[in-house]
């Protein structure tokens, strides 16, 4: 007879084998003493396996995420799920509820790790984070998008050094993978520290919900939990193995000049170096300048504010060593969309280049 799994533990609350809890992690209070707490909901399996975190909203005003977490916590896969899943749709929660990135403070959250006991109020909550759930978990998915008025395509961004690192990436299914660098103070940082495999997907823009993008996310943290044995593998066909392509890196352009920008290149869409991303010009239309790629690869993010200052970032590019095994990978994302229909939620973006 198999010994039975240990409860789980987690703030000084037990989950038992075979159920699900939500705990309220206490981390601050506002100023009229109003306690606020970090929601986190834990299932734990009856068997052994990984304790995978998934969070979302470290930057407050990242939205899509806690939509995605939402809907994993609602997949029937769950009901035999292998191991511990711990999700943290709301990390940030006081930015989340005043809509903004930050903290009451301005710091970024996501800059804070390992944090202090004693530090700033994002220390402080960073600590808690790392002490409280960080150091109970085996793998990590943090899910992000872009800053205001920036659409990032669903992409993965890891230091691909890990080998488990890479199997997370590659089995998350979204059609780029960028093999970048830790950030110091970032939870990715920190997680790597403790040699905690950890992936971040990037998707949509702040303060929107896309439902590409929300259901993508939604489908690649299944695939993983798929890859880690913690939910049964999907029955029929195998759907083909490489669904993405990693970049091999990738370059932020910027406006010449300042004015009205009239984009021309889309998200997702194949550029050649040298070719026409965008126009800016004045308001009168005396003077207009181009704005071109340095580089050949795939548009994965794009300003969707037309007036831009000189030195903004407006369009971002990621180039490959083969190109054409990019477009492969952006058309199997393509495909995969095509006459599928989700849990009704109106895009906020027209992705007029995903449905083409």
């Amino acid at each position: 007879m198999s010994k039975a799994r240990a409860p789980f533990e987690i703030a000084g609350v037990q989950i038992k084998p075979g159920t699900r809890q939500t705990v309220e992690v206490p981390v601050a209070k506002l100023y009229t003493h109003t306690p606020l707490h970090i929601p986190v909901e834990v299932i734990h399996g009856r068997r052994d396996g990984p304790v995978l975190m998934v969070c979302g909203a470290i930057h407050g005003d990242e939205i899509n995420g806690v939509e995605i977490v939402r809907r994993v916590l609602t997949n029937s896969a769950l009901r035999h799920l292998r191991g511990t899943l711990v999700a943290v749709p709301i990390v940030n929660i006081f930015g989340f509820v005043q809509r903004t990135r930050y903290l009451p403070d301005r710091r970024d959250l996501n800059r804070c790790f390992p944090g202090s006991e004693t530090g700033s109020l994002g220390g402080r909550i960073a600590y808690l984070l790392r002490t409280q759930i960080m150091e109970n978990v085996t793998h990590i998915i943090d899910l992000h998008t872009g800053a205001i008025h920036r659409f990032n395509l669903p992409q993965i961004r890891a230091e691909l050094k890990n080998p488990e690192t890479i199997r997370m990436a590659e089995a998350f299914g979204a059609p780029i993978i960028i093999n970048a660098g830790l950030r110091e103070g970032s939870l990715r940082a920190y997680a790597d520290s403790l040699d905690i495999p950890v992936i971040t997907f990037e998707g949509g823009e702040a303060l929107r919900f896309d439902d590409v993008v929300i259901t993508s996310g939604v489908k690649g943290v299944i695939r993983v939990m798929r890859e880690l044995a913690m939910v049964p593998a999907k029955k029929g066909p195998k759907a083909p193995r490489k669904r993405s392509e990693t970049a091999a890196n990738s370059q932020w352009v910027r406006a010449d000049i300042d004015g009205i920008m009239r984009p021309v290149a889309h998200l997702g869409q194949k550029v050649r170096k040298g070719q026409r991303l965008a126009m800016v010009a004045d308001p009168f239309g005396e003077s207009e300048t181009a704005v071109t790629s340095p580089c050949s690869g795939i548009v994965i993010c794009v300003n969707n504010l037309p007036l831009v200052n000189e030195g903004e970032a407006i369009y971002h590019v990621a180039r490959f060593d083969e190109l054409s095994e990019a477009e492969k990978a952006m058309d199997y994302f393509r495909s995969s969309f095509e006459a599928e229909t989700t849990e009704a939620v109106v895009p906020v973006h027209p992705w007029d280049d995903l449905q083409k």
